[in-house]
């Protein structure tokens, strides 16, 4: 009898949650539906757009701007928004739902380098490299597994030399802070990077449209689990976790200031010195021609003239390593020509061994002290909309201190829309007080030096280079770079956000079917 009594109290108690669950789930799908029919109706009035990322992205802006509105009302129980009643149904995870599992390693190697000012001192950097090793079979954190490492050298300089020029340690250590203690205060600061980072993420992930995410912390292993039930697109997911989104502002060179055109021509010839030291003079090869001797009408006599040439040449002979690689912008590069600020443009594959010529000391010196090379986030799109294989190098203007003079910490509202003129899809950002100073006078100095461009990027990428044609005075601007509905929804809900106070990567990742 005691197991019938218990067997009526469960049936009881899954009687109440299901009934539960339907008084959460009905007034949402009214709500769904309504998101379901206007992502209809924007597609329909936006036939441009691609109509799958269109109709995603407007269905998601439209249960976010209703989701603190009151949905239903009960007496003597209250009113319920829609977020209210989401996040009390019933979350139907991974193994429901299917979808994406991702862990995340939080990198405190990087944080390191930056807290001690990229310093070069060979037994820190041998002591970072082995923790990292360590770390992928250790359960212990990485600031632990490198103090250990950093002990291991005899003639080690104190740590205190090498973090107490930062700036938000310099009151707590002096020269005689001893290695523990300064491990201690990394351990700390890598914790408050840690935590912010994960916070950040989460506020990521509900910009990114997911239902019912699970995100959690692993703080003895600085380590994040991201499970996103689900979701459709991977790879969108995999960029959005991992994206730093440091928003970067750069004034730029133009490819006719002086000396700028002359250095590449210069650099060219120098690497084809370097090679041609190195390497044999090829063997000289040759071809007989022969071509048949006309009469007066210009009719063939029968005989033929008999002459030996040299083979024909590398058409490309005359142009070094660098050249053959660059295809530079002054105008004789047939389709790939653009505004003066793209240097050239050169293949995805290739821009490493571009990268890797440009930054050879004997190279890089030919080039304004001041500068710094950038490549195009998307490839180089011509004047017809054909979308080629080449990407765009920049040459950007670096400050003393090798920062950039506006970041993205100015922002406070990102939003996207289509241009109203052009029609294509842009990024709208509002600027704090310092931000709009900042940006009006970056504008005003291009604006009044011949409509100059400004370089607009995104973790080390060009997104776009516009001239600037007057002052941006208000702290407004638009970015565009033939962003997609997608893409310029993700870019405006990442800079929101802002950027992640330490890179993150992912060391785990697995996509389940429900």
């Amino acid at each position: 009898m005691q197991g019938k009594g218990l067997i009526k109290l469960f049936l009881f108690l899954l009687t109440a949650v299901t009934l539960l669950q339907v008084f959460y789930v009905f007034p949402t799908q009214k709500v769904e539906k309504q998101a379901d029919v206007y992502a209809a109706e924007f597609v329909e009035n936006n036939p441009g757009l691609d109509a799958y990322e269109a109709s995603k992205t407007a269905r998601f802006e439209y249960l976010d701007s209703v989701g603190t509105e009151e949905i239903l009302t009960i007496p003597l129980l209250g009113s319920f928004t829609y977020e209210d009643l989401k996040s009390k149904q019933l979350n139907l995870g991974l193994d429901l739902k299917g979808g994406m599992s991702t862990v995340l390693q939080v990198d405190l190697k990087d944080l390191m380098i930056r807290l001690s000012g990229d310093n070069k001192d060979p037994n820190f950097l041998q002591a970072l490299d082995a923790a990292e090793k360590a770390q992928e079979s250790s359960q212990r954190d990485f600031i632990f597994l490198f103090g250990q490492e950093y002990e291991k050298f005899d003639n080690a300089r104190p740590l205190s030399r090498i973090f107490r020029r930062d700036a938000s340690l310099s009151d707590q250590i002096n020269i005689e802070t001893s290695n523990g203690e300064v491990i201690r205060l990394l351990r700390e600061k890598a914790t408050e990077t840690v935590d912010l980072t994960f916070k950040r993420l989460k506020q990521r992930i509900d910009k990114l449209g997911v239902t019912q995410p699970n995100v959690t912390l692993d703080p003895q292993r600085d380590l994040i689990l991201v499970e996103m039930p689900g979701i459709e697109n991977p790879e969108r997911a995999r960029n959005f976790l991992q994206a730093s989104a440091a928003l970067e502002f750069w004034d730029t060179y133009r490819n006719s200031d002086p000396g700028v055109a002359g250095a590449f021509a210069t650099a060219d010839q120098r690497l084809s010195s370097a090679t041609s030291e190195d390497a044999e003079a090829p063997a000289i090869e040759y071809d007989t021609i022969y071509t048949p001797i006309l009469d007066e009408d210009g009719n063939e006599t029968g005989e033929q003239n008999m002459e030996v040439v040299e083979k024909n040449a590398d058409p490309f002979a005359s142009e070094g390593p660098l050249l053959k690689l660059l295809t530079l912008n002054d105008g004789r590069g047939g389709e790939y020509v653009w505004s003066a600020t793209v240097m050239g443009f050169a293949d995805k594959n290739k821009r490493k061994a571009i990268d890797e010529m440009l930054s050879r000391s004997n190279i890089a010196s030919l080039f304004p002290g001041d500068s710094k090379f950038m490549w195009s986030r998307k490839p180089f799109t011509t004047a017809e909309g054909e979308v080629t294989k080449k990407y765009m190098l920049y040459l950007l203007k670096t400050p003393a201190n090798k920062k950039p003079l506006l970041e993205g910490d100015v922002i406070t509202r990102a939003s996207h829309a289509p241009n109203p003129v052009t029609g294509e899809m842009a990024v709208n950002l509002s600027m704090n007080n310092k931000g709009a100073k900042t940006w009006g006078e970056m504008t005003t100095r291009a604006a009044n030096n011949g409509n100059r461009e400004v370089a607009i990027c995104i973790d080390d990428e060009v997104i776009s280079a516009p001239s600037v044609r007057g002052p941006i005075t208000q702290g407004n601007t638009e970015i565009t770079g033939n962003f997609s509905v997608q893409e310029a929804a993700d870019f405006a809900s990442l800079l929101e956000v802002g950027k992640l106070p330490a890179k993150v990567q992912i060391i785990q990742e697995d996509t389940v079917g429900p």
